[in-house]
């Protein structure tokens, strides 16, 4: 537990240290490792994304509700996301009970994500950032190389973004944030490696401390 609560620490108070600096004018970072998060203490803007019926719902209005969990993953086709949302589910219930609504969110159609929620069989809810708002308001948003675009656009569906006419694709970093009801970002877990998630019990501890 010890070292649980100085990895916690050092997680939310340790400053960001993503190498470069190299963000589009839309807001979208070249690399992975040039998305420049929100950190804790900072205020989430407003930005409207869509739920599973495809109505606009927007972070001044969810976010405000009460606190948050908020998973962004890259989509139902990556097997680390889909590992990840599943360990959720195993601490959904305590995170319900110390109030919190657990939101995970992906770039996804809102088809795709329908379907992820029945065969997955998460409770929780879902919505797509398919414009990539939420998520370049949280500057985690950035574009794939060439040689991994290629493979994706080949064998999966992933969102495109038209840049001065160059269509480009483009991914949120897989990313965990606890938002309170002001919009502040009292917890976030950001890594450019999409192999890499925290753990649950890491997430539940932070959960905790951040309602205190």
């Amino acid at each position: 537990m010890k070292s649980i609560l100085l990895t916690l620490t050092l997680l939310v108070f340790a400053p960001f240290t993503f190498a470069g600096s190299n963000i589009s004018a839309v807001g979208i970072a070249e690399s992975a490792q040039d998305v420049k998060p929100l950190l804790p203490g900072m205020t989430v803007g407003n930005a409207c994304v869509q739920d599973i019926n495809k109505n606009k719902v927007c972070s001044d209005d969810f976010l405000t509700d009460k606190p948050s969990v908020i998973v962004f993953y890259r989509g139902g086709w990556c097997p680390y996301c889909n590992a990840q949302l599943n360990r959720i589910k195993e601490i959904e219930s305590d995170l319900i009970d110390l109030g919190y609504q657990v939101i995970a969110i992906s770039p996804d159609s809102n088809k795709s994500i329908t379907e992820q929620q029945k065969r997955e069989k998460l409770t929780y809810t879902m919505l797509t950032d398919n414009e990539l708002a939420l998520s370049k308001e949280l500057g985690i948003a950035f574009f794939l190389d060439k040689k991994t675009e290629k493979i994706y656009r080949d064998r999966i569906g992933v969102p495109f973004q038209d840049i001065n006419g160059d269509t480009r694709v483009s991914l949120p970093a897989p990313a965990v944030y606890i938002i309170g009801t002001d919009k502040e970002v009292k917890f976030q877990y950001v890594n450019p490696d999409f192999r890499a998630r925290i753990d649950e019990q890491l997430l539940l501890a932070a959960a905790k401390q951040a309602v205190k």
